[in-house]
């Protein structure tokens, strides 16, 4: 441990951001560079605690105390060893990662919990900015080749890990460019696309083979797949959105939140588009849904200059601070304000969507909505509370059900689950030599999952092909017994 009693003295304090009147004229990151020394300082709250909940807390195990305790000690390769130990991208979990390691925090008992998230970033990136960070392709390569379906985080940690160990890995994406849900449904706002784009880069200097704008089961069938290819791990995440069915879903103006990010993503990536220009100028705008979709849906319509913008959620309002039945180390269901927020928006809690009013043109013009009451059971209606909000554009991020029913699915003849997600056992799927992983098997989640899943997927089919695999599973800090 560095400073004995850092978490006493020194304050969590976070990089300064620019002013949300400033940073809604473009889409650039919104945090200020910041100095060494405040991440030093953030690193010496981390606490000498018995058992670190915080690594429990990441799906990754990633051993964060041990990397505090190098940034403390200005010892920043030694932090970049011990991060890139269990992650393969934390410049995508250091600015996109809701962080459920800092809501384990033992600190987080009583005061505000050490800012993880902000050391992790400060340490990946002082690692490319001093070229620690560098192409190491494996020294032997198998005979063997393996197939990723999808480049999102599942799809490149997965192709990561089996390049490591020598395998012959090409990435299939049916867009345009490498990434996913982190090119095309993060914007750059939170993640700017130089951050994916450089480590691509890495990536095909290390070996790996990207193949885009290649639909699998379209423009190349499975059969020429499964010929070409030893085995195939699947990766092409939990694409299908909740959809309302509601007296007016059918007007024009109502639209899946990542129709509307990811075509935004590609106005600011200049990449072209056949669909109609989606939006929010000068349109009164309703986000239905209260996670970070919605949010980002939020802070690109501010962008593009809408008249207004409101956010409905049907949960009640969280309060500030953690109720006694939600105690440490749970995630703590407290209010949440994002950046997003800050630029402009009307929060609206406990309100049903009860139905969509449009025009003579076929175009939606108002929400119905209603308030409703939380019990036990569930919710009820509150009579008298109805209420119509104008908009000529809605936005659903009200979240995704399972992935979707491809020709790759079908051509592979993969099984699914009941909750339509693939149907696995240790990432194996029904026919051999297929594997999975990502929110396609577990459903929707957080990027660090998602990425926790490639690496165990990796794992999986590697040991399957080669007898045993001498990847690592999830790290175990030197705090476990």
């Amino acid at each position: 441990m560095g400073q004995i009693d850092g978490f006493i003295k020194v304050n969590r304090e976070l990089p300064e951001i620019r002013d949300p009147k400033e940073r809604i004229k473009d889409y650039k990151e919104f945090y200020v560079p910041h100095s060494e020394e405040l991440t030093k300082k953030q690193a010496s709250r981390c606490m000498d605690c018995g058992v670190p909940f915080c690594h429990k807390g990441c799906p990754l195990g990633n051993i964060i105390p041990d990397f505090n305790e190098a940034v403390y000690q200005d010892d920043w390769d030694r932090a970049v060893d011990i991060l890139m130990e269990t992650n393969n991208f934390p410049e995508f979990t250091g600015r996109i990662c809701p962080a459920p390691c800092e809501g384990a925090c033992v600190l987080g008992i009583n005061k505000p919990p050490v800012a993880i998230e902000h050391i992790e970033k400060s340490i990946i990136e002082r690692a490319f900015a001093s070229g620690k960070i560098k192409p190491n392709p494996p020294s032997k390569r198998k005979l063997t080749s393996v197939a990723v379906i999808g480049s999102g985080p599942a799809g490149l940690a997965a192709a990561d890990q089996l390049n490591k160990v020598g395998y012959n890995v090409t990435v299939f994406e049916r867009a345009e460019k490498v990434g996913g849900l982190l090119r095309f449904g993060i914007p750059d706002f939170k993640l700017e696309k130089w951050v994916v784009e450089r480590r691509v880069v890495l990536l095909a200097a290390e070996g790996i083979k990207f193949k885009t704008n290649c639909n699998v089961g379209v423009d190349i069938s499975v059969k020429e797949l499964k010929n070409e290819f030893n085995a195939v791990l699947l990766a092409t995440g939990a694409t299908v959105p909740r959809d309302l069915n509601i007296t007016g879903r059918n007007l024009n103006g109502i639209h899946f939140a990542m129709e509307f990010l990811t075509q935004q993503n590609k106005r600011v990536s200049t990449i072209p588009f056949n669909e109609e220009p989606l939006l929010a100028t000068g349109k009164n705008v309703i986000v239905l849904g209260g996670g970070d979709t919605g949010s980002d849906c939020i802070g690109t319509s501010n962008r593009q200059g809408a008249k207004s913008v409101t956010q409905f959620e049907l949960l009640d309002k969280p309060l500030e601070k953690r109720l006694s039945n939600n105690p440490w180390p749970e995630w703590p269901l407290v209010l949440r304000t994002s950046s997003s927020h800050e630029e402009g928006v009307q929060r609206e809690w406990s309100v049903l969507t009860k139905s969509f009013t449009g025009d003579e043109n076929g175009n939606v013009s108002g929400l119905k909505t209603i308030k409703v009451e939380w019990t036990a059971s569930g919710f009820e209606e509150i009579p008298g509370s109805e209420k119509v909000y104008p908009c000529e554009l809605v936005l659903l991020a009200v979240g995704f059900v399972h992935t979707e029913k491809s020709a790759l699915i079908t051509q592979l003849n993969i099984s699914l689950d009941h909750r339509g997600n693939v149907k696995d056992q240790n990432y194996k799927t029904n026919i051999e030599n297929v594997f999975t992983s990502g929110d396609m098997r577990r459903g929707q989640s957080l990027v660090v999952w998602a990425i926790q899943e490639g690496r165990e997927a990796a794992r999986a089919l590697d040991a399957s092909l080669s007898g045993q695999s001498f990847l690592p599973s999830k790290a175990r800090s030197s705090y476990e017994l």
